[in-house]
Parts: structure tokens; sequence; C-alpha cells
């Protein structure tokens, strides 16, 4: 008997052995899986940052040196660039212009698109139904297919090649789909949040924007940022409406550099690092805010 017990002791210390040994290979083995994806993912970072690193290096050379190389340092760094661009596209006109149309248009079209989510979700009726599909399929609607009515109904408003005019056009196409987005993370929001607040005698006004607005913040902070990214940067409509140099956004002033037989790339591209920089930082003063955002209003929608 005690050699019996003593061969079933050993077998168990057999087998925990190998279970352990095979936890390690299989650790191990996710170890080296883990780096190798993550080299795999640090290479395909470093390859979007490949044009970055022209654009920025290629703004320090003179025109005959970046036609000749563009990928190599330049050899003497040309920080006239700058204030040769600065001050050739007037670009402290054109920065205002750009955050004056962005700040109105992201503004108003988070108001908008909240109150308008929060009606649709906490009264759902046949009308509210029909508004939600309707900014939907607004959605896949491609912006060339409205250019033409959206050029005339303006011209009719006696508003084109006007500031204002620009940015009703922007807050007419954007409020579609930021109302999508607050339409999923207003269903987060607990009602009885709502109901304790209206027993305590809070009228509906008071209630959205002291109540329910301030626990949009996620959202509101999403809605802000790829709105404000999209209309910063957006080029073709404000070709299309903003006709005066004075009204130019800063991508109109870039795109005056390039004519039918002369292209400052110097220039140009100098303008174009100050153009980007704003937006990236404000990219990342904000970034931490999208994916929870967006996955809050998709997932308890």
């Amino acid at each position: 008997m005690k050699g019996s017990s003593t061969n079933y002791s050993n077998t168990g210390v057999n087998l925990a052995q190998q279970v352990e040994t095979t936890i390690i290979k299989k650790k191990g083995f996710a170890f080296k899986k883990l780096h190798a994806v993550e080299a795999v993912v640090i290479s395909i970072a470093l390859l979007f940052l490949v044009p970055f690193y022209f654009v920025i290096v290629n703004s320090f050379k003179s025109m005959n040196e970046l036609l000749v190389d563009t990928a190599s340092l330049p050899e003497i760094w040309r920080f006239e660039n700058y204030e040769r661009a600065w001050t050739v596209l007037n670009l402290v006109n054109s920065i205002a212009n750009s955050l004056i149309i962005t700040i109105i248009t992201t503004s108003a079209i988070t108001i908008i698109s909240a109150a308008c989510a929060y009606r649709m979700v906490r009264h759902p009726s046949p009308f509210n139904n029909i508004m939600f599909a309707i900014f939907v399929a607004a959605m896949v609607i491609p912006i060339q297919t409205i250019m033409i009515p959206l050029i005339k109904v303006l011209n009719w408003m006696g508003i084109i090649n006007s500031m204002p005019g620009l940015v009703v056009s922007y807050i007419g196409l954007g409020v579609a789909f930021s109302t999508f987005l607050f339409h999923g993370f207003v269903k987060s929001i607990p009602l009885e949040i709502e109901e304790s607040a209206i027993m305590d005698g809070c009228n509906p006004y008071r209630l959205f924007w002291t109540i329910v607005f301030p626990l949009l913040k996620p959202m509101t902070v999403t809605v802000v940022l790829l709105n404000a990214l999209h209309f910063w940067n957006e080029f073709l409509l404000a070709h299309l409406i903003l006709l005066k140099p004075e009204l130019r956004t800063i991508q109109l002033a870039m795109n005056s550099l390039f004519g039918e037989y002369t292209k400052q790339w110097d220039l140009a591209l100098a303008a174009l690092v100050m153009a980007i920089t704003p937006a990236i930082v404000f990219f990342f003063s904000l970034q931490r805010y999208i994916l929870e955002g967006v996955t809050a209003g998709a997932v308890k929608g």
C-alpha cells in the first residue's frame, strides 16, 4: 500500500510539473507573439509618419534644393520660408477666418445636434422617427451630388461669397452625423436622473442644460473634435463659396500658391506646417475622449 501511494504521489507531481511546463511554454509563445504584433504596429506607425518627415524637412529647403532631393536633410535650414509664407499668404487673416468659421460652426452643430438627439430619444413619435431616418439617410449622400443645388440656394438667399453662407452650409451638412452620435449616447443616460429632477420642479430646458448636457461630455468632446478638424481642413465647399481674397481660409490661402505655371512648394510646405500644427495640438489634447464617446454611444445605444 505504501508503494502504491508513493507511485500515485509521484504521478501527481509529474502531472503538475507537466502542466506548469505547458503553461510556461504557452506564456512564452504568447509573449513572443505580443512582441511580434507590437513590432508590426510600430512599423506601420512609422510608415504613416513618413509624409510628416517629408513635409517638415522640405519646408526648410530652398526651391532648387527641394527639387533635387526631397529625402535628404537641408544643407541650410531656411527658417525664412516660414516668415515669407506668413507674409505672402497673409496667414493672420486666413487663420482668423478659419478660426471664426470653425468655432461658430462646431458650436452650433454641437448644440443643435445634442438638443435634437435628446428630443428624439426621450420623446419618441412617428415624426421623430422619420426625422432620425432622414438624418441617417443624409449621411450617405455624397457632397458632390448636392453642390449645384446648394450654390443655387445660397445665391437665392443672398449669402453666397460670404462667411455666413459657408457657416450655414457646414451646419446643414454636419448636423446629421453629430445627431446620430448623440442619439446613441443619450440612451446610455439613466432616465431616473431626469425623473428625479422633474420631481424637484425642474423645467424641460433647465433639465437639458443643467442635468443632461453635462452628462454628454464624452460625446460632446468627440463631436467637437471631429467637426473642428474637418472644418479646419475643409477645402472644396470653401473654394466654391468664398471667392473674395479677404475671405480665404488657410486652405484656400495655400491653394493660391499653385497656379498653371508656378508651384511654390517651399512656401506651401512651410504654410502647411503652420496650418496643421494647431490641428495636431488640438487633436492630441482631446483624442482620449474619442474612443470613450464613440464606444459608449455604440454599445449602450
